[in-house]
């Protein structure tokens, strides 16, 4: 199949996408629009020259300072409500316009009110309001994941566990831990976390990227984790991958971002391959489709390209995702059930 073809047929898939920040989602003109109308001081009001600020360069260092620094910049741009909306409603048109049906987005308060000094509450209204209207416009479903970073405090982790709680109506399914994990251990925040799980709330941990395999089993035993953001670093430890397969807990991989941050050296040697082949549940996602500059089927090619990997490991990964999202088992099932439709139809469309 030429890539022509290969990008024909995976843009023509539907898709899941379980873990992408919106922070890292932003449309780049987007953030040149803002720049030039709050009056962001730039040498050109241009999308290349903000590019390598927001973005990973090629040639650039591959490792989490130089992945992280793209957040510092990223923050300076969400300075009103408007702002916040106007991100939200293109996140979701952006996932929908690449064919993904089913999207948890997740974003972090504390980082979307550093300028606007608002509350939780109000931010977590704007962005699910604004994103849920989109959806609803593009026929696409969407939940939210509320997420708090390690390397700020417990008590913040605390005040935004309270506003997602508390508006959990609007489409909130999951509490995340995201955030640097190096010389920041999750463990402080097991009371936020044991909280979140009895009041019914989903719970995906960042662990096992930055941070070994100790990371990881933290987040399950302490932490509760349904689901591990990234967990590229199980291959570590075979008890771990063995503890994952039975307890059937899903990694939310992002190979892309994978490489960006240094944790993996090329998409060829990602472990994603490893773990699938070894009976963990394995999801492929986008994390910072800005930052990585790609959409969820540039990420589907680059597995099928440079991996092992074919459109029917793509699917099992995809329905894998569907079973693991973060709804109702009624809800789950019935998302289950459309991919197997979908894929059905399109295997018969080919015959």
């Amino acid at each position: 199949m030429t890539t022509d073809a290969l990008y024909s047929a995976v843009r023509a898939l539907p898709k899941i996408e379980l873990h992408r920040h919106l922070e890292g989602a932003v449309r780049l003109q987007t953030l040149v629009d803002i720049a030039h109308d709050a009056g962001i001081e730039m040498p050109e009001y241009d999308a290349e020259t903000l590019r390598p600020f927001v973005q990973m360069m090629p040639g650039e260092t591959h490792d989490h300072l130089h992945f992280l620094s793209k957040f510092h910049t990223l923050r300076q741009f969400f300075r009103s409500p408007e702002i916040i909306q106007r991100v939200a409603r293109e996140v979701v048109a952006d996932a929908a316009a690449d064919n993904v049906k089913y999207m948890e987005l997740r974003f972090t308060p504390r980082a979307l009110s550093n300028i606007l000094n608002c509350s939780y509450e109000e931010i977590i209204s704007w962005v699910c309001q604004a994103a849920s209207a989109e959806a609803a416009a593009h026929n696409i479903q969407v939940r939210y994941i509320v997420s708090m970073n390690r390397h700020e405090s417990v008590e913040i982790g605390e005040q935004v566990l309270n506003a997602a709680l508390a508006l959990r109506a609007l489409g909130i399914v999951a509490i995340d831990l995201a955030g640097n994990e190096n010389g920041f251990p999750a463990e402080p925040f097991r009371d936020v976390f044991e909280r979140a799980k009895t009041a019914g709330m989903g719970v995906t941990i960042h662990a096992g990227e930055w941070a070994g395999v100790e990371s990881m089993y933290t987040a399950i035993h302490n932490l509760g984790a349904d689901r591990i953001g990234h967990g590229v670093r199980a291959l570590e430890d075979p008890g771990l991958v063995d503890l994952l397969t039975e307890r059937q807990i899903v990694l939310e991989i992002c190979p892309t971002s994978n490489v960006h941050s240094g944790v993996v050296s090329d998409w060829t040697e990602h472990p994603i391959q490893a773990l699938y082949k070894n009976r963990v549940r394995t999801t492929i996602n986008t994390d910072d489709p800005l930052v990585s500059n790609i959409t969820l089927s540039d990420e589907i090619v680059r597995a099928l390209e440079h991996m092992a990997f074919n459109l029917d490991d793509i699917k099992t990964q995809t329905l894998t995702a569907a079973r693991a999202a973060f709804l109702p088992p009624d809800e789950r099932d019935t998302l289950a059930a459309q991919f197997e439709t979908w894929f059905a139809a399109a295997v018969e469309k080919q015959n």
